[in-house]
C-alpha cells in the first residue's frame, strides 16, 4: 500500500517502522527535518519537510495516488483539517487522524463525508484508558487484548511458583479446569517464543499468552498463578487528559486519588470527578504518599506526561508498599529497561495506537490487530471469507491449514459462540479467526491465507 503519514513525532515514528518493514510504500511529512533525517537513516521510506495540511506539501508527499492518509501530528485541527484537503483536492480512500480532545469526539455528525471526512479517528487517551481499565481489571494480567467485540480475550500472565498448571504439560489443562475451554497461543521463555504443543511444559516465570471467553479469564489466570484480590484503591499520579479519564472510568467501584501538582488543574478535576480525591502534590513525595496510606495501595498508577517523573513515582510507590505499580511510558528503549523489575507493567501510548491502526493496514478482512510484547509478536483477529474452492482455509481443518512458522489459531467467534480452536475444528465461511504470530515477517504470508480467490464475488 501507498501511505502518507503526517507527524514524525513517537506514533508517527513508530507507524512508519511498522509499516516500513512490511513493504509498504511509506512517506512521512514533517515541519522538523531532523526528525525526518533521523528515520531515513534507519528506514527505507520517503521523507517531506513542510506543514501537513498545505496542499502543495500533501502533493509533494504523493496524495494524488496514496491508498491511506494517517494523520497523527499534535494537532487535532491540522489532522482534521488535512482530511478534509485529501479527500477533496485528492480523493484519498482511507483518511485516518488523531483526534485527542474529547470535545470533538462527543459529536458522531462530525465524521462523515458530508462533514469531516475522516474514515476512522483514534484517540490514544481513550485507547490508553481502557487499556489499564482492563489491566486493573484482571490484576495478575500483563497484557490484557479484546477480540470479536470483547467476547473473547487475550491475556498474557507470568508463570508463579506453586501455579496448578507450572510443571505440567499443556494437554492436562481439561484436568485442571474442566468445563472451561481455553488455548495457550505463545510461550515466551527468558524473551524467546516457544511455540506450545500438547507436551510442552509451563515453567515458573514463563510468559504464558492465553486466548478464552470473557467470562472464563480469571479461572485459567488462577491456574498458572495465585489469582490477586481484586482492586479496591488505586493512585493515580498526573491529572491530564489520561488520567481524568482514567479517574471516571474507576470511581464508581474503587477508592480513588488522583494527585496533580498544578493547583488550578487539580481544582479543575475535582469539580469533574463525582468520588475520587483529588489531591495536590507531587507524586514522587515519600512524605505525600506516606501520608495517603501507599502501603494500603493495590494499584499506583503514574500517567503523567513525563517518563522519568513517571517511573521515579511508581518505583517510589512500590519501595513504599505499593502492591502494583504501572507506569506511561513513551519512550520504548525505557519500557524493556523497567518492566519486571521495580515497576510491575509499563505502557507504551504508541503501541496501543499503533494497533489500532493496523487493522486498516492489513490486506484480507482483518478486523483487529494487537501488538504484544511491545511489537515483537501479533494477535489478529481476521475474517474467513469464501468457500473451499476459492479460499485456503474455509472448509479446512486447523491441522489441514498450512500456517506460516510461528502461527497459532487460539478462538474463532461465530457468530455469539466462541470455539477455542483445537486440530480438528473446521473454519466456516464467516468465522472471526483469532490467531497469535510470534514473528511478525510472516505477517503478509498469514494475510494472504485470508485472502479469497478470484472467483469469490
Amino acid at each position: 500500500m501507498k501511505i502518507i503519514i503526517l507527524g514524525a513525532g513517537q506514533v508517527g515514528a513508530t507507524l512508519a517502522e511498522n509499516l516500513a518493514d512490511e513493504a509498504n510504500d511509506v512517506t512521512i511529512v514533517d515541519t522538523q527535518a531532523n526528525l525526518l533525517a533521523e528515520l531515513q537513516d534507519r528506514l527505507d521510506i520517503r521523507a517531506v519537510q513542510g506543514f501537513a495540511a498545505h496542499p502543495e506539501v500533501l502533493q509533494a508527499a504523493g496524495a494524488e495516488d496514496a491508498d491511506m492518509i494517517i494523520a497523527v501530528t499534535e494537532s487535532d485541527e491540522i489532522n482534521m483539517v488535512a482530511c478534509q484537503i485529501a479527500y477533496t483536492l485528492f480523493h484519498t480512500p482511507t483518511k485516518i487522524a488523531r483526534i485527542r480532545a474529547s470535545e470533538y469526539l462527543k459529536e458522531k455528525r462530525l465524521f462523515q463525508q458530508d462533514a469531516l471526512p475522516v474514515d476512522m479517528h483514534i484517540s490514544p487517551e481513550q485507547l490508553v484508558c481502557d487499556y489499564i481499565s482492563r489491566l486493573i481489571q484482571y490484576p495478575g494480567a500483563l497484557q490484557v487484548v479484546d477480540f470479536a467485540g470483547g467476547r473473547v480475550r487475550a491475556v498474557g500472565v507470568k508463570a508463579y511458583y506453586g501455579g496448578p498448571l507450572v510443571g505440567q504439560e499443556l494437554r492436562t489443562i481439561r484436568e485442571h479446569i474442566p468445563g472451561v475451554d481455553t488455548r495457550v497461543a505463545a510461550i515466551y521463555r527468558r524473551g524467546k517464543p516457544i511455540i506450545p504443543e500438547g507436551d510442552t511444559v509451563i515453567e515458573a516465570d514463563d510468559e504464558v499468552f492465553f486466548v478464552a471467553a470473557k467470562k472464563h479469564i480469571k479461572k485459567v489466570i488462577s491456574e498458572l498463578r495465585k489469582l490477586d484480590r481484586p482492586v479496591k484503591r488505586v493512585v493515580l499520579a498526573g491529572g491530564g487528559n489520561i488520567g481524568l479519564r482514567l479517574a471516571r472510568a474507576l470511581e464508581d467501584h474503587c477508592q480513588v486519588k488522583l494527585i496533580e501538582r498544578n493547583r488550578e488543574r487539580a481544582r479543575a478535576l475535582s469539580e469533574q470527578l463525582t468520588k475520587a480525591i483529588v489531591l495536590v502534590g507531587d507524586a514522587a513525595n515519600e512524605a505525600l504518599l506516606l501520608e495517603e496510606n501507599i502501603e494500603s495501595v493495590d494499584v499506583f498508577c503514574a500517567v503523567t506526561d513525563d517518563d522519568e517523573a513517571n517511573i521515579l513515582s511508581s518505583m517510589l510507590a512500590k519501595r513504599l508498599g505499593a502492591r502494583k505499580a504501572m507506569s506511561l511510558i513513551n519512550r520504548l528503549a525505557y519500557v524493556d529497561l523497567v518492566e519486571g523489575g521495580a515497576i510491575d507493567i509499563a505502557i507504551s501510548p504508541q503501541q496501543s495506537t499503533v494497533s489500532a491502526l493496523l487493522s486498516h493496514v492489513r490486506r484480507g478482512d482483518v478486523v483487529q490487530v494487537h501488538s504484544l510484547r511491545r511489537g515483537a509478536a501479533e494477535a489478529i483477529e481476521a475474517v474467513a471469507h469464501g468457500d473451499p474452492s476459492n479460499s485456503r482455509v474455509v472448509g479446512r481443518r486447523i491441522d489441514e491449514i498450512r500456517l506460516p512458522t510461528g502461527t497459532t489459531i487460539g478462538a474463532i467467534a461465530r457468530g455469539e459462540e466462541v470455539i477455542i480452536a483445537h486440530h480438528d475444528t473446521v473454519i466456516e465461511s464467516g468465522d472471526h479467526v483469532i490467531m497469535f504470530i510470534v514473528e511478525k515477517k510472516n505477517t503478509a504470508a498469514l494475510e494472504r491465507l485470508f485472502q479469497v480467490g478470484v472467483s469469490f464475488i
